[in-house]
């Protein structure tokens, strides 16, 4: 069980899987008003780090769940380097479907509302780990201007321009839910070059050391292809944010 290694590959060195940088992250576990022992769910968890921090920072105690076998190694790793190895753990395997145990006071999917079919479901998969009054967090992108075109909307690696909202819209849908939106926290372009551009330098380096690789002519054709597509379409069109909610 893993995700297509093309991932595991361009984004090797990342700590945080999405446009969100550490600051971002600290400023979402202070506006939560995050208690010692709070029990957190991270679906889609990654490489650990919001986990982690909050596990340092705010003394959260959680689980996080991530098909990637290469991030989730990265996230028990970083548990260890920070001190919390004791307050979180970090399981390889499959989100989609998985219910805690234990009712936890915030559940999570900051960037993977794949896992339930878009974030509708995804929020209906979470609801069933959360304690009555908990807060559910979600990460999705939304438009931050509408693409003209449904080229431009392909050129941000989107379907169509269908495939996601502009941001009234998406807070409107979440009250469609049945929801409060409670806070929100919002990426900026800054936290999208360092996700994206990241990526490039990785490519480059792992094209040095692996140029026999079956997947050089893949990364190779991104790395070529990638700065351009992302200062042209998806750092002008495409935001990110994470979102509190509560049920009504």
């Amino acid at each position: 069980m893993d995700i297509p290694r093309i991932f595991n590959i361009t984004e090797s060195a990342h700590r945080i899987h999405n446009p969100f940088t550490p600051e971002k992250f600290a400023t979402l576990g202070e506006a939560l008003r995050l208690e010692p022992g709070t029990r957190v769910l991270d679906l889609g968890s990654g490489s650990g780090e919001m986990l982690c921090t909050w596990a340092r920072d705010y003394g959260i105690t959680g689980t996080g769940v991530d098909m990637s076998q290469l991030f989730s190694g990265q996230a028990t790793r970083r548990a260890e380097e920070l001190g919390v190895a004791d307050r979180v753990e970090f399981i390889h395997g499959d989100a989609a479907g998985y219910v805690a145990d234990e009712k936890v006071g915030v559940a999570a999917c900051v960037g993977a509302t794949w896992i339930g079919g878009g974030f509708a479901g995804t929020i209906d998969l979470l609801a069933q780990s959360l304690a009555p009054g908990g807060i559910i967090l979600i990460g999705e992108p939304y438009w931050r201007q509408l693409p003209p075109t449904e080229e431009v909307a392909k050129g941000c690696l989107a379907h169509s321009v269908a495939d996601f909202l502009l941001l009234p819209q998406l807070i409107r849908s979440f009250g469609d839910l049945g929801y409060d939106v409670v806070e929100m926290v919002l990426a900026n372009q800054d936290g999208w070059d360092r996700y994206e551009a990241a990526k490039w330098l990785t490519m480059r380096r792992w094209l040095e050391t692996n140029p026999d690789d079956e997947l050089a002519g893949e990364v190779r054709a991104q790395l070529t292809s990638e700065p351009e597509r992302y200062s042209l379409y998806t750092r002008e069109y495409m935001g990110w944010g994470v979102f509190a909610l509560m049920a009504r």
